[in-house]
């Protein structure tokens, strides 16, 4: 099990039971009132239009048109498909800490009003343009023009529109996190927004086989990547330690090979009812679940349940370890190609996005032909359940299978087997370990986590440029980014907020936002504002010394504190521990 996670960022600590406290003099108290003074005399400053996270393409300022809310807004919407469900979702985002009724119609026009309208938003007028993979998607792009009388969002989609509505999310103050009422002027900032991404693919992996995760997690961790227009989630489903998704025609993979994980801990797994809940929830918020099915190695919880898919016919131990690179299916045996093509069938009737991720990495056991046939009959299966194959940049040597995408980890950006593969006709999806994989260390005193790539602080997760890593590859062959999480040392939803934030806003903004806005000195002075909205929120998070977060309350009291959250109600599996962590990280 990882180290106790402590927290340089202590909390004052009440005086010890029994030993006597000190009155506060006169000069403490008159310090203490000059504190509040001041804190009362100096409110936060107001969101400007360009404090965005990510970076819009263009922004125009027009400050003699801020607008309030009102308490009798109304949110306007047009009939097309979806757009109503967004501003109901906007409604919901706004109503618990303004308190406003703000009522969801399609009636005419009329009064203070906040308008959400799927049309033809002119998405190119102005704003800078872009080499990328991305440039031109205009089904995820909006236009927000914010004047006295309100807000109007236009885009050609719902996926737009709720894009846009993050962003007018993120132009209200802070305090618009709370789940409460607060008394605060709604004050948004006047002027015109268009946006677009730059990368279609925009994503972070979450590996829920090394620990356990329940559905209330994924769910929570689905919200943080909508917030910042991250679309894709990877969810790890299957390694040595554990298998989490339910397959009705193997089922022991579940009851025998979900039963651990490391630690030798209780494990768990989602039944088909779970999965299907993760997908809707995040089909709601135009995010796209990409299941990973890891083969042939990685496998040691299948052997387990299933030994005739072994090598050797004998099951193996159930391993909590972290080592890999031990297990492997039989490449020889057609049974395992039953399995395969089982599995993934069903993996695939549960998952209406266009992706199926076949793993295919530190298989070391299977080796030259025996490897590549595997990947080349596993890549030829997923194509007959109509999806397209994923796999890490591992499986690049097997045969090109139309559209299929390789995700490279690797850390050195010379890597002469991908670019052929590339030449070939594979796109990328790209997670540098040294840049993107989240499970590492921000320094060498962060209390979980790994640095086998290096530390990767937040700067460090922000500077680079996913359209030029890789030599020999170029923009137009990229089809983005994703962040991974593993969690051999996570175990906690608290853990696992604490390694995504803040560094998973500065991958969102490579994905995002062109390469030539790209600014770490005004990403940073953005991103400071977003403690507060998380720390509001509930929300753990990391407080980097590279960002320049709000200063301290007068009170005491940090704004920008790793926070405590209340568990659930009714906690599921791998929640139990959630309380404990959150003390830990935040202590």
């Amino acid at each position: 099990m990882p180290p106790t996670p402590t927290n340089p960022e202590t909390r004052p600590q009440p005086p010890a039971a029994g030993l006597p406290t000190r009155r506060p003099g006169a000069a403490d108290l008159a310090r203490d009132a000059a504190r509040t003074a001041g804190h009362l005399l100096t409110p936060p400053a107001p969101v400007r239009l360009d404090d965005v996270v990510p970076a819009p393409l263009s922004v125009v300022a027009d400050p003699g048109a801020d607008h309030t809310l009102a308490a009798d807004a109304v949110i306007r919407v047009t009939p097309e498909a979806g757009a109503r469900d967004v501003a109901e979702q906007l409604a919901d985002l706004l109503r618990p800490a303004t308190g406003y009724p703000l009522p969801v119609t399609d009636a005419a026009p009329g009064g203070a009003e906040l308008t959400l309208t799927v049309a033809g938003a002119d998405l190119g007028s102005g704003a800078p343009t872009d080499s990328g993979a991305g440039a031109g998607h205009g089904d995820e792009g909006y236009r927000l023009e914010i004047t006295t009388t309100g807000a109007r969002l236009t885009a050609d989609t719902a996926t737009g529109l709720f894009h846009g509505v993050q962003t007018l999310r993120q132009l209200l103050p802070a305090t618009i996190e709370s789940r409460t009422p607060v008394d605060e002027r709604w004050v948004l900032p006047g002027g015109v927004i268009v946006d677009r991404p730059r990368f279609p693919y925009r994503g972070a992996m979450l590996d829920v086989s090394r620990h356990f995760f329940a559905v209330e997690d994924v769910l929570r961790v689905v919200d943080h990547l909508a917030r910042y227009k991250l679309n894709h989630l990877h969810l790890h489903l299957t390694d040595d330690q554990g298998w989490r998704i339910a397959i009705d025609s193997w089922p022991r993979l579940t009851t025998v090979g979900g039963t651990t994980q490391v630690g030798a801990g209780p494990g768990g797994y989602y039944s088909k009812a779970d999965y299907r809940r993760i997908v809707r929830y995040a089909a709601r918020r135009h995010v796209t679940i990409v299941p990973e099915v890891d083969l042939p190695g990685h496998t040691n919880a299948a052997l387990v349940a299933y030994p005739e898919l072994a090598p050797g016919k004998v099951a193996p131990p159930p391993y909590t370890g972290t080592e890999v690179g031990f297990s492997h299916v039989d490449p020889d045996d057609e049974r395992t190609y039953d399995f395969v093509a089982d599995v993934l069938g069903e993996v695939a009737a549960l998952t209406p996005g266009p992706w199926l991720h076949i793993g295919g990495d530190e298989a070391f056991k299977v080796k030259g032909a025996a490897y590549t046939g595997f990947v080349e009959r596993t890549q030829r299966i997923v194509a007959r359940t109509g999806r397209t194959v994923i796999g890490w940049h591992q499986i690049a040597p097997a045969a090109h299978l139309d559209g299929r995408v390789l995700q490279w980890w690797g850390t050195n950006g010379d890597d002469p087997e991908v670019a052929k593969a590339v030449r070939r006709g594979a796109r990328l999806i790209l997670s540098p370990g040294n840049h993107a994989y989240l499970d590492m260390k921000y320094a060498p005193d962060t209390p979980i986590g790994h640095d086998w790539a290096g530390l990767i602080d937040v700067r460090r997760a922000y500077e680079w440029d996913p359209g030029a890593h890789l030599i020999g590859v170029p923009a137009e062959a990229v089809l983005g980014v994703e962040a991974p999480l593993w969690t051999e040392s996570v175990t906690t939803l608290a853990e696992v907020e604490f390694m995504l934030l803040p560094r998973l806003p500065a991958l969102a903004e490579l994905a995002w936002s062109p390469r030539a806005i790209h600014d770490w000195a005004g990403f940073r002075d953005r991103l400071a504002g977003h403690g507060r909205r998380w720390s509001t929120a509930g929300i753990a998070f990391h407080r980097s010394p590279e960002v320049p977060w709000p200063a301290e309350r007068a009170d005491g009291d940090r704004l920008d504190r790793e926070p405590t959250r209340p568990l659930p109600s009714q906690p599921g599996p791998g929640q139990s521990r959630q309380a404990s962590t959150t003390a830990r990280l935040s202590s």
